[in-house]
């Protein structure tokens, strides 16, 4: 299989924003591993046995519940304890397994952020794929400039799925982070928070699959 390549995030700490309002707070994260790369259709259909149109292309069409079994098959594929234990649409997580997952939405940000304090971590046309390219649809994975994690496309190109609710008091809607090819650049942001339900899957919606320890939200 096409390998995942991994990059190593630093502990470390950040303001943590959210679009709608000023307010900010700092998150504290442990180190741990962030794909270099959204999950590619080539990966995806190595995993599944799916057809593939643009190898290079970010997997979209992707659900919450559908990201994290790609999870654990990436993880049994490589010969590691699959994260996630499913009852119907119970999930659970095994912290102590050390399979892929997704990211938590605050190791998210922060790796997204690699220590920059505004909304973006570079020039938007340089490091991200929006509305302003005039796109129908992803393009290939790294055609921009990374961050300063080495970590291409967390802004623009395809949001990403994370593990939280959005507000796990009003619903079971999931998490994705980073702005999509089809948003403006004023929602292309570290700071964009929006989600969905977990059984559908979005043409602007992809999956970054993170390993190592965490505390479990």
């Amino acid at each position: 299989m096409t390998d995942v390549e991994m990059a190593v995030i630093p502990a470390g700490s950040v303001l943590r924003g959210d679009q709608r309002g000023p307010e900010r707070r700092e998150i504290a994260v442990g180190a741990f591993e962030m794909a270099v790369y959204p999950l590619t259709e080539e990966q995806r259909a190595e995993l599944l046995g799916v057809p593939v149109r643009h190898p290079r292309h970010p997997a979209v069409e992707v659900s919450w519940f559908r990201a994290i079994r790609l999870c654990n098959a990436l993880s049994e594929w490589e010969g590691l304890d699959p994260v996630y234990r499913f009852d119907g649409e119970e999930v659970d997580w095994d912290a102590e397994a050390d399979g892929f997952r997704l990211p938590t939405e605050d190791e998210w940000e922060y790796a997204c952020r690699a220590g920059s304090t505004g909304p973006v971590y570079g020039p938007l046309a340089d490091v991200a794929w929006t509305a302003a390219d005039g796109l129908r649809g992803p393009v290939d994975v790294g055609g921009r400039l990374p961050n300063l994690h080495g970590l291409f496309d967390t802004l623009g190109n395809v949001n990403e799925w994370c593990w939280d609710f959005v507000d796990a008091q009003i619903g079971d809607a999931r998490v994705f982070r980073g702005g999509g090819w089809a948003d403006p650049p004023a929602l292309v942001r570290a700071a964009t928070r929006r989600g969905g339900p977990p059984r559908d899957g979005y043409d602007d919606v992809g999956v970054r699959v993170a390993r190592g320890p965490v505390d479990r939200p």
